[in-house]
């Protein structure tokens, strides 16, 4: 696996949380996927920083980070990510995409998403993975996984010839594959409990949720843990084996 070339296409501020801790989100994208003899490149697109159009075909994959904005959306850089995202589909490029990354993968390769109907989903949410997956059956991962969640946008269709792999009671479209190249994950395997905590605080001061939500959500994240490690083995080899 040694001597790859990866890119996080970051559509995210980083907080000061995350930079302190962290390093930024890119830090915690490093944490997780990155391993050695690897080359690791950031691109903060929300920013209006993207790959040398000359330069794409070196990579052997990216990953799309979250996002406050919403993937349905027209902003510039939004719509020349888009571009982007059709490029690498072309080309056979990996691509993972988390959360906004998840929703504005599916919307690049034809699908719909928006408004989530029920509602914010956040903390930690239990998945159900297909068992008529074949590649995610190989890795012996179990059938139900639990992952950090904070969204309120959510994929409404899938892309023609996309596979749905995974879902759960709040959300219809936890996971999706396209064919071997590109994948769409709605949780966040990345973040680690402080991460959300800290993000939970945040949505508070912003008046997104109550002050009581705000301490039965931080109290349900403190009872329980994601299944980090497996959710990292499933990216890894998404990004880099046979996934």
């Amino acid at each position: 696996m040694g001597g790859k070339k990866f890119g996080v296409l970051l559509c995210a501020e980083d907080t000061d949380f995350v930079k302190k801790m962290y390093g930024g989100y890119f830090g915690v994208f490093r944490k997780m996927l990155a391993e050695e003899g690897e080359t690791w490149d950031l691109y903060r697109v929300a920013c209006g920083e993207f790959p040398d159009d000359d330069d794409v075909e070196s990579y052997d994959g990216f990953v799309i980070s979250g996002s406050s904005r919403d993937a349905h959306g027209n902003d510039a850089w939004i719509c020349r990510l888009l571009t982007l995202l059709t490029r690498l589909d072309s080309l056979k490029i990996k691509v993972l995409g988390i959360c906004f990354g998840h929703q504005i993968l599916s919307r690049a390769l034809g699908g719909k998403s928006g408004r989530a109907i029920t509602g914010w989903d956040i903390g930690i949410r239990t998945v159900h993975l297909s068992s008529s997956c074949k590649v995610l059956s190989s890795l012996n991962i179990p059938a139900l996984l639990s992952i950090y969640e904070i969204h309120r946008d959510e994929v409404w269709e899938l892309p023609p010839k996309a596979e749905l792999i995974a879902w759960s009671e709040k959300t219809g479209v936890e996971m999706f594959r396209y064919g071997d190249h590109m994948m769409g994950i709605q949780g966040h395997p990345e973040y680690t409990k402080d991460i959300l905590l800290n993000l939970i605080d945040r949505l508070f001061k912003l008046n997104f949720i109550l002050d009581s939500e705000t301490e039965e959500l931080k109290s349900k994240v403190l009872a329980r843990e994601p299944d980090r490690e497996a959710w990292r083995r499933l990216c890894l080899n998404f990004l880099k084996g046979a996934l």
